[in-house]
């Protein structure tokens, strides 16, 4: 087992008076406090065999002083009404000892650990069935109190469903509302790549440990989230790897922080209907885009649409469905929401040569053209070379993404 001082469990905390962002500076700094027992007792809890989200915060509830727990005989522990094995565990301080090591390899990842006793903790998330006893942090945890949409879907949408994602995150971020999502592949990564085209803060919730990137590829995503001044939390311990039984339970998270959660493309079977139903089930407003009957991926969707989902296609949709409190909170923070008439871009778009309007005129958002086909589509107008060079500005503009096999897309908004 490592070496614990308490410098480094010290340093692992995150909350009760101390800076919410975490870097190397603050970690420091933050060795110079005494030993957090109650915080301590939190994490060794969670880190009990036999002890799910829920158990262990009714059995914190029922000891009240979370600092006691070390100290209790067995008897005590058992009274606390959770399994004779964990009572063992924690009586033999086993627990303790992989709290400590936990916190010690928490500080070492320059992240934090925030408990269910946290001030910090975020009060949305307290009000789900089964609260996560335990959030391992990197990056700014204020973030989780502020109005948080989640946007979630299939990892395989079609050109429709990721621009569609990219654009209303993109929309809805510029206007102060924090985009939060898994950071899979597919809706979840244009979520989050839409709230960076913005410039603002995302929130990313991981099923697997906060040093352990799922997917690979999304290495650079999660370095500019956290750029960005974003976060990416976890309720799993450092080192977990992505386990297929992690990352329902993750979806619980991403609903229960936010006041909403917005459905783009998901098939009958896709993981997005579990975080549709703990929405529903949470209480949260629950949105969805459309998508064509034909599609697959438009059945959950569509289904929820028909089950009474807010049927969404602008951030204008979404927005009419926020709760007062919050639209006064993000307008009195925001001039872009305050703007009457506001298109869905917040820059007036540069003027196009005739030949780029011409070649945008013949893409289509929700589907994809190859480049023969847009040749042969403006064969009797422009050149081959008049047709490359119009694309290439128009994807260095940002309004025609390139697909693998020189596909092209319409990009939205």
């Amino acid at each position: 087992m490592r070496y614990v001082t308490r410098e480094w469990l010290t340093s692992a905390v995150l909350c009760d008076g101390m800076t919410t962002s975490i870097s190397t500076a603050n970690i420091a700094a933050a060795g110079e406090g005494p030993l957090d027992e109650s915080r301590l007792a939190w994490l060794a809890m969670a880190l009990t065999p036999g002890m799910g989200p829920r158990r262990s915060v009714e059995a914190m509830r029922l000891l009240g002083n979370p600092a006691q727990l070390f100290e209790l005989p067995l008897t005590g522990l058992e009274a606390l009404r959770i399994p004779a094995s964990a009572a063992q565990f924690l009586f033999e301080g086993k627990a303790r000892k992989a709290a400590e090591a936990e916190w010690a390899a928490t500080a070492q990842e320059n992240a934090g650990i925030l408990t269910y006793g946290c001030q910090a903790y975020p009060e949305r998330l307290r009000e789900i069935y089964d609260p996560p006893p335990v959030l391992w942090v990197r990056g700014d945890v204020s973030l989780l109190a502020r109005p948080l949409l989640a946007i979630v879907g299939t990892r395989h949408p079609s050109p429709y469903g990721s621009g569609v994602a990219e654009m209303l995150a993109r929309d809805l971020s510029a206007r102060g509302l924090l985009i939060v999502s898994g950071m899979a592949r597919g809706v979840d990564t244009c979520a989050h790549k839409g709230a960076l085209v913005a410039r603002m803060p995302t929130v990313a919730v991981w099923g697997t440990g906060i040093d352990v990137i799922y997917p690979k590829e999304n290495k650079k995503l999660a370095e500019q989230i956290l750029d960005f001044g974003g976060a990416i939390v976890s309720e799993v311990p450092i080192g977990t790897f992505p386990a297929p039984q992690n990352f329902p339970r993750r979806n619980r998270v991403i609903s229960g922080v936010s006041i909403g959660v917005l459905v783009v493309e998901a098939s009958e079977n896709s993981g997005t209907r579990v975080t549709a139903r703990c929405a529903e089930e949470q209480n949260r407003e629950l949105f969805a885009v459309p998508g064509n009957v034909t599609s697959k991926n438009s059945w959950t969707p569509n289904t929820l649409i028909k089950q009474g989902a807010k049927l969404t296609g602008t951030w204008e949709d979404v927005w009419e469905e926020l709760p007062s409190d919050v639209r006064i909170e993000l307008e009195g923070s925001s001039s872009v929401a305050s703007k009457p008439g506001s298109g869905a871009s917040l820059l007036a778009d540069p003027p196009l040569r005739p030949e780029e309007a011409m070649v945008l005129e013949r893409l289509r958002a929700d589907e994809s053209l190859q480049i023969d086909e847009i040749l042969s589509l403006l064969e009797t107008q422009l050149t081959s070379s008049e047709v490359f060079t119009a694309l290439f500005e128009l994807e260095i503009a940002g309004r025609v993404r390139q697909l693998p096999g020189k596909n092209y897309v319409r990009v939205m908004g």
